[in-house]
């Protein structure tokens, strides 16, 4: 998955947050963030959605769904049950656009979804690397 990890002093974790998805997956004020950062951009991102791996910014759904995935990453080796929430200091953070082409339309003709994706990609670079309180880790 291509996408950016990064640290940040910006968002905590929320008390029972991950209990909408994984356990040790946070994300919450990370996705509000960033929604909020990439309407400022002009996009219309609808109401965050939670999912397994994390939190989903939908962009748009046609001519194909474009999104943006963002979550925290999780140390399954050394979180133990019971555990609390690690502090917002020592979390690892991700976020990564995708394109999704519904396979009905795939059949028939093929969206580009290269350009659209290239500038929501664009974007999230320089949201993330224009926030001091954003140190960035790694991208691909």
């Amino acid at each position: 998955m291509d996408g950016y990890w990064f640290t940040s002093t910006l968002f905590e974790v929320e008390p029972g947050e991950d209990e909408e998805i994984n356990p040790r997956m946070y994300g919450r004020q990370l996705a509000a963030w960033l929604k909020a950062q990439l309407e400022q951009r002009g996009y219309e991102v609808e109401p965050v959605i939670a999912e397994d791996w994390g939190r989903c910014l939908m962009c748009s759904r046609d001519p194909f769904m474009l999104w943006v995935g963002c979550g925290s990453v999780v140390d399954y080796d050394s979180a133990q049950p019971g555990d609390p929430p690690p502090e917002k200091e020592s979390v690892t953070w991700y976020c990564f656009p995708m394109a999704e082409v519904p396979l009905w339309k795939r059949i028939f003709r093929r969206p580009d979804t290269f350009t659209q994706l290239s500038s929501l990609n664009s974007v999230l670079l320089t949201i993330l690397s224009g926030e001091p309180g954003i140190t960035l880790v790694e991208e691909r």
